[in-house]
């Protein structure tokens, strides 16, 4: 190691066992000094600035970060907050709402703490190495396949390029859709697999691939009883309605919780629990080809590079929503468009492929959210609408039926005075769904304890925006839309209040105060890519499995056709990320 001058060093602390590499400096040790560490956030480095004094910290600020400003700021608050509170970086909860930044500041207190010590930890460092099963990318699907793969007895490695896991997932506010469930069944659902099957298929034009969304539709009910197992833990109790779904058949967090901050970090604790590695800050480079079949992966990171032998490889890299050349490449009607995507969301792995002479399926499918934060990049999840809010225009109407498809509200908000609209809703709305606590602490919502007020803080004509509700709360009790044939289950709600108590209510706009968000379309889902079969196995061009080479989540293409159902996507990723490992194992006879 190379040696370190006394007033300042620059080192690396592997934080936890994952061995998350974060770069830290420090000067020489003295009561009440100032020392400072940094941590991998959503979008890059986010430096913290820690002072103790006798070994307790004293006082922390986040000193610079790349973060999406007002995204990021409640995190920046808490987490510091946290800190000087306790004194202590230990037992820091995140932020919810901004989960990745949260573990971007929590990763450099902890790194500016161990610089006060004047530990040196160097970096963590990899040779080249084997084993069963490599899997590229530590999102939904990754670590699903992992979680599965090492369960049964696989030795497994996941691949994360980032320096967090969760990739697109974390950032998942919705659910994951399943029909015929038990959990259906307790709140009177009636919903079968295949009206599941022809919602999805009529979603995507019908130009979906029917055996894909069909292996999806048959594995629906059995994924949330997994994920609700010892296995990993997860809570899918709550069941709600999203756009393009005839009936209710999101599962989520009870309370409408975001499902990705709820499911990651199981996820996480579960590969560790059945003993899948994940490394971090590990970018795959390529995959290796031995005679035509998949055997391992070429890796960088930091200390240089190395290679994975495996007996099976799955990619698990997500889309390609955050690689605007890409994007306009295949749809150039979308520049200059924002996305949802993290920034690791680039599309590398189909270079990867070409060797194999892998095929790529449906590439030019890419989706666009109609409801999110104009230059924020947050998205306001489909739950919000599905539990009684309304789009509303600059002119006080609406303009569409709110539980259409997301390409046909995207398409809809564009065609509105200014290109974006608003999302109305009441504290009714807000009292049923708790995803909506994070939108108010991002200061994303204009608030109004009457709906005058809230017109006159929007510039919008009151007369109209009253009108347009109370014909609105009209058609809840009629339980018929005439106007734009909104979904008439969406007119109920069914939820667990804060005591705990199950509230059966319709969703008229009636209780104050009010709120509205403004929103626009920006990149979301990229529904192209690899193309694969049932078993999740990468075809080539002529339509042939590549040996031991497998894709699952959003890196493929076929499942969502033209368009992506929300709901859909959670359900994609576990349920092929599962398939992947059980093909994978089926492969090399464990």
């Amino acid at each position: 190691m190379k040696k370190f001058s006394k007033v300042a060093c620059g080192v690396f602390l592997a934080v936890s066992a994952l061995a998350i590499a974060t770069s830290i400096s420090c000067s020489k040790k003295s009561a009440g000094q100032a020392f400072t560490g940094t941590g991998d956030g959503r979008n890059g480095k986010i430096e913290v600035s820690v002072t103790v004094n006798n070994g307790k910290i004293i006082d922390a600020a986040v000193v610079s970060h790349s973060e999406t400003p007002g995204l990021s700021d409640p995190a920046i608050k808490g987490v510091i907050e946290q800190v000087k509170k306790t004194g202590s970086a230990d037992n820091l909860d995140v932020v919810s709402g901004a989960t990745l930044t949260s573990k971007g500041i929590i990763q450099a207190i902890k790194a500016a703490v161990a610089a006060s010590k004047g530990e040196t930890v160097s970096a963590a460092s990899y040779t080249d190495t084997e084993c069963d099963i490599v899997i590229v990318g530590a999102g939904g699907a990754g670590m699903v396949a992992g979680i599965e793969a090492a369960n049964k007895g696989a030795k497994v490695i996941i691949l994360e390029k980032m320096g967090v896991v969760g990739g697109n997932t974390i950032s998942s506010t919705g659910g994951l859709n399943a029909s015929y469930t038990p959990e259906q069944e307790k709140l009177g659902i009636k919903d079968d697999k295949e009206t599941f099957f022809n919602d999805t298929m009529k979603g995507g034009k019908n130009i979906n691939d029917p055996a894909l969304v069909r292996t999806m539709v048959e594995n629906s009910a059995a994924i949330v009883a997994w994920l609700q197992s010892d296995i990993v833990g997860a809570d899918l109790s709550d069941v709600g309605l999203f756009g393009g779904a005839t009936n209710k058949r999101i599962h989520r967090p009870q309370g409408g919780s975001a499902i990705g901050a709820h499911l990651v970090p199981l996820l996480e604790a579960a590969c560790k629990k059945q003993g899948a590695e994940i490394r971090l800050n590990n970018k795959v480079t390529d995959v290796i080809s031995d005679n035509g079949k998949a055997a391992g992966v070429k890796v960088s990171y930091e200390g240089g590079e190395y290679t994975i032998k495996a007996k099976a490889v799955i990619i698990a890299t997500g889309g390609f929503g955050a690689n605007p050349d890409m994007v306009v490449k295949f749809q150039p009607g979308l520049a200059g468009f924002g996305t949802t995507n993290h920034k690791g969301a680039t599309g590398d792995a189909f270079a990867w492929i070409e060797k194999f002479n892998g095929d790529l399926f449906q590439i030019e499918q890419i989706q666009t959210h109609p409801t999110v934060v104009p230059g924020k990049g947050a998205m306001i999840t489909e739950a919000v609408r599905g539990n009684g809010a309304i789009l509303i225009n600059r002119e006080g109407k609406r303009f569409g039926n709110e539980m259409a498809t997301r390409d046909v509200m995207s398409a809809a908000v564009l065609a509105q005075t200014g290109k974006t609209a608003y999302i109305f809703f009441d504290q009714g709305v807000r009292d049923s769904l708790k995803a909506i606590n994070g939108y108010v602490k991002n200061g994303f919502t204009t608030e109004g304890a009457t709906i005058e007020e809230l017109a006159g803080k929007l510039s919008i004509p009151a007369d109209a925006l009253k009108a347009t509700v109370e014909q609105y709360n009209k058609y809840v009790v009629a339980k018929k839309d005439p106007e734009f044939g909104r979904n008439p289950n969406s007119f109920t709600r069914s939820y667990k209040n804060a005591e705990g108590k199950q509230v059966n209510e319709d969703t008229q706009l009636v209780k104050g105060p009010f709120y509205a968000i403004e929103i626009a379309p920006a990149v979301h889902h990229t529904m192209g890519g690899i193309k694969i079969n049932p078993k999740t196995e990468v075809l080539t061009k002529e339509g042939t499995p590549i040996p031991g080479l497998y894709a699952a989540g959003e890196v493929t293409g076929g499942v969502h056709g033209a368009n992506r159902l929300g709901g859909n996507a959670v359900a994609d990723i576990c349920i092929f990320g599962k398939i992947a490992a059980d093909s994978a194992l089926a492969y090399i006879g464990k």
